[in-house]
């Protein structure tokens, strides 16, 4: 089983950007010019590197290499994005890789991409890239190009002795567990041993309603590989597992004018095989709440006021203030309820909710975490 951060610290030092490897600062696929350069670099690194996994590690800055690390990113249904752009869409994973030095909430993000031996082109028209366009690398950079010739294997060597250097070892794994026990005491943490191999550690801010338990300011990490399968510094989540399974429920907080409910949004069973496998499924289980119309058209007019305002630089009123604090998610609840030009709106106070406050904006990160989910589904 592979170390993902001892393999992202070997594609860091070993290599420059090339056919089976690149790096970014990070990647915003919230909007179609990000999800259009994503998918470039997918189909060009795919293409250049036919029979060999590829990479690439987000959170790095281009020229020392220094590891900065970029938000959380839980979609699972990441592959439904691939799929539905890319004719001969490769298999697609998306991992968050906790290195000591980072905050909480950031990872270095590694996408790996499994090799399928065929050719990958743009599906359809995305941006400024048409549909049936080709991408090869050509040294660092993802190019569209004319397919005339066989593709050369010329990596096969170079990437198996990477991935053979990041292998996990007895000595990496219990280190990682008590960096994690360490790390997390504040918010009892935990550890299972799953099928006498895998070892997952999970923490939460622990707190029961009637019978049920419910955890906040929670982080799961597979220890084996260094990766972090759940992170939430606001939602609530309910665990269950046993000796072959670990699921997590997330529920989100939503409502109007200070009456809010939890709604389960999305359910995630990690599945452990006898063959030193593990699978990971995520099924959207949200079912939209539902509000008066005539009460959603004011909501949603006074969020267009706000954002007016804050367009203009005026200053808002106290009460403004306080349906500030909700604008992102009260847009969200209008666009689920089928307010079609919320969703424009949302995205386009990005730039001033980020400016107002730093509480603000993970609030309307966390928005729009949900969004995708739903989105994508």
């Amino acid at each position: 089983m592979i170390n993902k951060r001892l393999l992202i610290k070997n594609l860091l030092a070993h290599n420059d950007e090339n056919s089976f490897y690149d790096k970014k600062r990070k990647v915003d696929i919230s909007y179609k010019e990000g999800k259009a350069k994503f998918l470039k670099h997918i189909c060009a690194l795919s293409n250049s590197n036919p029979r060999n996994n590829s990479y690439i590690v987000i959170g790095v800055q281009d020229e020392d290499n220094k590891i900065i690390g970029t938000d959380f990113f839980d979609d699972s249904k990441i592959q439904n994005l691939i799929n539905a752009y890319l004719d001969n869409p490769p298999i697609v994973q998306y991992e968050n890789i906790p290195f000591p030095h980072l905050p909480d909430d950031k990872v270095v993000g590694l996408v790996t991409i499994r090799p399928i031996d065929q050719i990958t082109s743009l599906r359809k028209n995305i941006w400024k890239y048409y549909g049936g366009s080709v991408f090869f690398r050509d040294g660092s950079m993802s190019m569209p190009k004319v397919f005339d010739i066989e593709i050369k294997d010329v990596n096969s060597k170079i990437v198996s002795a990477i991935e053979n250097h990041a292998q996990n070892n007895i000595e990496l794994t219990l280190d990682g567990v008590f960096d994690f026990l360490n790390k997390r005491k504040d918010f009892e943490p935990q550890y299972k041993v799953f099928k006498e191999y895998f070892v997952l550690c999970w923490s939460g801010d622990k707190k029961q309603v009637k019978e049920e338990v419910f955890f906040s300011r929670v982080d799961i990490e597979l220890i084996n590989e260094q990766v972090r399968l759940f992170y939430s510094a606001l939602d609530e989540v309910s665990i269950t597992f046993d000796n072959h399974s670990f699921t997590i429920v997330e529920y989100v907080r939503l409502g109007l004018q200070n009456s809010f409910k939890y709604y389960q949004l999305e359910e995630t069973t990690i599945s452990f095989d006898n063959n030193a496998n593990y699978t990971i499924n995520a099924n959207l289980i949200f079912e939209p709440p539902q509000f008066n119309r005539k009460v959603l058209h004011h909501i949603y007019n006074t969020n267009n006021t706000i954002l007016e305002k804050l367009e203009k630089g005026l200053v808002l009123g106290n009460h403004e203030i306080i349906d500030l604090e909700n604008l992102a998610a009260s847009y969200l609840i209008c666009y689920l309820n089928r307010f079609e030009d919320a969703l424009p709106k949302l995205e386009y106070a990005k730039p001033y909710i980020k400016k107002y406050s730093d509480t603000l904006y993970k609030s309307y990160k966390e928005t729009i975490r949900i969004l995708r989910k739903v989105r994508y589904s």
